[in-house]
């Protein structure tokens, strides 16, 4: 089988085509034939080396977790899997960028009935984001008016969709009026063109002064600032991005909780996995109803052009929805 590796940390010239024997499965491992992948902001830090991957730290590495694809083998304890069935989840331990992998049964799910596979794979860790950050961590209620930065983005895409489902109020924030106009087409409430308008202005405007129940940064850096603000007193606020320094008195002046959210910390458990594996299947139910769909960019790869797929998120030409590399 192809499989697409990288030797050593560095820019996407390191990723190299090699030739390995596809696995056998046994036990309870399923043996999936990989119909696509997606990209995260966290596969080209661990590419580059700056968050290096202590799930498979060892060279050659093949990277990416996210993945959709078909069961093609079981082992011999297998009960939860038929082959045939299309799969989606997350392999952080032995990569996705590979025509097979072999993956314990607990830790995946079915793939939405209506969605074409490949768009399966867009799915994995950000919905698995968003829903622990809105559910598990915010513990996001019916009625709660909820702040999303970054609406267009990948988890926020899904965060506006999961929060409406749920019954909350949600604004989220934009950088122009075609993004705006996206996320209002995903249930937005009410959209902010941060460009346009000061968190205190649209406080003012949409809370009455108050603030918001809870808050999801996206973004991060300075934008996590700008959440301690615009969060009500004993608010919440949920960060995905929190690799950078922060004055934290207003988190104490308002008596703020910040929850971080790092979801392949609890990859690391099997305990963990199989939560994850749950509410996969929780956001399958919700595409099969029709009240969740990925976003997906108009712009796909293949595996062969996988320098290509990186070069492309890297340079910030992309402008929304998740980008598919599909084993083709």
């Amino acid at each position: 089988m192809k499989a697409i590796v990288i030797h050593q940390y560095g820019d996407s010239t390191e990723f190299k085509n090699v030739e390995l024997s596809i696995p056998k499965p046994s036990g309870h491992q399923v043996l999936v034939k990989v119909s696509a992948t997606s990209i995260n902001p966290i596969d080209t830090k661990i590419r580059k080396g700056i968050v290096p991957n202590a799930f498979h730290p060892n060279f050659p590495m093949i990277l990416h977790s996210d993945f959709s694809g078909e069961v093609v083998e079981v082992g011999e304890n297998v009960s939860r899997f038929s082959v045939g069935d299309f799969v989606f989840g997350l392999n952080v331990f032995t990569g996705t960028l590979s025509d097979y992998f072999l993956i314990e049964e607990s830790v995946i799910a079915k793939a939405p009935k209506n969605l074409p596979v490949q768009e399966a794979a867009s799915l994995p860790l950000t919905a698995i984001t968003a829903w622990e950050a809105l559910f598990e961590r915010g513990n996001l209620k019916q009625g709660d008016h909820i702040l999303i930065h970054g609406g267009a983005g990948g988890v926020g895409h899904l965060a506006i969709q999961l929060a409406k489902a749920f019954g909350a109020t949600v604004t989220t924030t934009v950088s122009s009026k075609e993004k705006a106009d996206l996320v209002k087409n995903l249930g937005a409430d009410h959209v902010i063109n941060y460009k346009e308008e000061t968190v205190q202005e649209y406080v003012n405007r949409l809370t009455d002064g108050q603030g918001f129940d809870l808050v999801f940064d996206t973004v991060g850096k300075e934008n996590l600032d700008k959440s301690f603000i615009a969060v009500k007193p004993k608010g919440t606020v949920l960060a995905i991005a929190a690799r950078s320094t922060h004055d934290l008195t207003l988190l104490h002046s308002k008596s703020l909780s910040l929850h971080v959210i790092f979801i392949l910390l609890t990859q690391k458990t099997e305990e963990g996995r199989k939560e994850h594996s749950a509410i996969l299947n929780k956001i399958a139910t919700l595409v099969e109803e029709g009240k969740l769909k990925p976003l997906i960019n108009p712009k796909s790869f293949t595996f062969d052009q996988v320098k290509d797929a990186h070069d492309y998120f890297e340079n910030n030409e992309v402008q929304f929805g998740k980008v598919l590399i599909e084993n083709k």
